[in-house]
């Protein structure tokens, strides 16, 4: 127990100076694109003067060297303060926490049915490999992954949306939500979110079927094994006690690389969808330059990647006695 917490604190303390270098070049990269804040609303306004444009940069401290712009976003960051939006002055914590659940709930159902299907695929391809059934769920699944996303929203989107209308294409609810009941509430948003749900979920789950299957077979060779049959263990036992444990490690990786796409969101799926999620909202605030949003969603989303890091490295060591 002494060693894990030793373990987990020097972790933690390896971690803090890597997110503050993340936050820095972040923050100077984004300073540094071209553009700036009005800068989309002045090129339809004519009326906008040279002036105007730098009281804008005085008023928002963008006329200030840009480490002490960054000190005084770190300051306020330590506060928990990520400032208010140049576009409508909301609280940029208040943009984000009104995101989040979206994000949560789109991205949690698809990775939950990409791992209920991905395991089970990647283990019968690895008991069944090399024949007829391996090779057609090799194809199928590759082929759903090789399909560009935003091309297979769209072609659903024609087909189930436009064509046979049985799905609405675009939002999360529809326009009488506010009358319906709370079962009517339940329905309208479950067939908002099946379109992206599956999206999501057909293009990720070729990733994990084939970690599993490559994880399975690698270990299925491996002399204990085959000690484990001779014993007269069944073929499932041999299977999910003893070979499954040890393949899922490399699973375990990627749900870590996962935790940050939980609540970052997906860019593609949310506009296309126009879905109101963490991806939609980083997408326009980069286009309006609204630099205090667009520092609050990369900072968490660097903050989540250090943290499922972390996680996947604790879940190595719990399912790998080796690692110990």
């Amino acid at each position: 127990m002494r060693g894990l917490l030793y373990y987990f604190f020097r972790r933690v303390g390896g971690l803090v100076p890597v997110f503050l270098g993340v936050t820095l070049v972040s923050f100077v990269v984004i300073h540094l694109a071209p553009g700036e804040p009005g800068d989309a609303g002045a090129a339809f306004n004519p009326k906008v003067s040279a002036q105007a444009g730098e009281k804008l940069k005085e008023l928002y401290g963008l006329d200030r060297p840009i480490l002490a712009q960054y000190g005084s976003w770190l300051g306020r960051f330590f506060r928990l303060d990520f400032g208010n939006s140049f576009v409508d002055g909301e609280k940029v914590t208040a943009k984000i926490a009104r995101a989040v659940p979206v994000t949560l709930v789109l991205n949690g159902l698809s990775l939950f049915l990409i791992l209920l299907a991905g395991i089970p695929l990647g283990i019968l391809g690895a008991v069944k490999a090399g024949s007829r059934l391996d090779r057609t769920l090799t194809f199928f699944v590759l082929a759903g992954f090789s399909l560009p996303a935003f091309w297979l929203a769209l072609l659903l989107m024609s087909f189930l949306g436009v064509g046979l209308r049985i799905l609405p294409v675009s939002g999360l609810t529809s326009l009488f939500w506010e009358e319906m009941n709370f079962l009517a509430k339940a329905m309208d948003l479950a067939r908002h979110l099946l379109l992206p749900v599956l999206v999501s979920s057909v293009t990720g789950l070729a990733g994990i079927a084939r970690f599993v299957r490559s994880g399975m077979l690698g270990v299925l060779r491996e002399n204990y094994i085959r000690t484990a049959r001779a014993k007269g263990l069944s073929e499932k036992a041999v299977i999910y006690r003893h070979a499954l444990r040890n393949a899922l490690l490399p699973v375990i990786t990627i749900l870590g690389l996962s935790v940050p796409g939980l609540l970052g969101g997906s860019v593609i799926f949310e506009s296309v969808f126009s879905i109101p999620g963490m991806g939609r909202l980083f997408f326009q605030s980069v286009f309006a330059r609204d630099y205090p949003v667009i520092m609050g969603v990369l900072v968490l989303g660097a903050f989540l990647t250090l943290l499922g890091n972390l996680l996947a490295d604790a879940a190595y060591r719990l399912a790998d006695p080796r690692v110990r």
